[in-house]
């Protein structure tokens, strides 16, 4: 068949070409997700350069309005630069959100996207090695609660991403109130031990459960070349 010789031809060259349907496609999956619970607002936690909020409007086809949340100054730049064309998308003030007010430090990694407030683990290092610290940053540190009740609205339908390398449990701590409002959230979960102290996939699910929400979608976002064993996958979840 023509689809098998595309697939064929697109693996030789490194691609894998699925179809775009929720059981195929983790965008197709996110885009019905979001449009079955109406989603209207998205909180981007861990924003970076503006990743997420790009395949939001490119391949997700959301055109509701996007918050996004990013500590570190070069990649805070980016991510404003990123968001300057579209009047949906509007970029927090620079801070880290975790568990309280304050400053904190950022180890800035070589790929920018694993910089984490925490001690990144050889079993990073070793399946990315651009991953690395190289430096660090001091930056302002606010709760999700703190900032996000500014871009919530009494018809928001909110849904919440967080892909904050390992500080998943601190932005859950300070977020109490944001997490009675939304109606869905998305984690970039750990499957194994990748940075100082992080709590894995088993204890976030769980702590996400025991706040109403279901688990409907796994994705995964990172595994090691060598072995093809999966280091980190997105975990999206909605209320029960």
């Amino acid at each position: 068949m023509f689809s098998d010789f595309l697939k064929a031809m697109g693996r030789h060259c490194g691609v894998d070409i699925r179809r775009f349907r929720p059981s195929s496609s983790s965008a197709a999956q996110l885009r019905a997700m979001i449009r079955w619970h109406q989603v209207n607002v998205v909180l981007d936690v861990g924003a970076n350069v503006g990743q997420f909020g790009r395949e939001l409007r490119s391949h997700v086809g959301y055109r509701g309005r996007i918050v996004s949340f990013e500590p570190m100054k070069g990649a805070h730049e980016a991510l404003v630069r990123a968001a300057a064309w579209d009047n949906a998308w509007e970029v927090a003030s620079r801070a880290a959100i975790g568990a309280r007010l304050g400053t904190i430090t950022v180890n800035v990694s070589g790929n920018s996207v694993s910089s984490s407030v925490l001690p990144m683990l050889d079993s990073h290092t070793s399946a990315a090695a651009d991953s690395r610290y190289l430096s660090t940053e001091e930056v302002p540190m606010a709760t999700l609660d703190s900032m996000a009740y500014e871009y919530l609205r009494e018809d928001s339908v909110a849904f919440l991403k967080i892909d904050t390398q390992g500080y998943e449990s601190a932005v859950l701590d300070g977020a109490a109130k944001t997490l009675s409002r939304v109606v869905g959230v998305q984690v970039e979960m750990s499957l194994v031990p990748l940075y100082q102290g992080q709590a894995l996939m088993p204890e976030l699910v769980d702590r996400l459960q025991r706040l109403g929400f279901a688990l409907w979608g796994i994705s995964p976002t990172f595994a090691q070349d060598e072995t093809g064993r999966m280091l980190q996958v997105d975990a999206t979840m909605f209320r029960a």
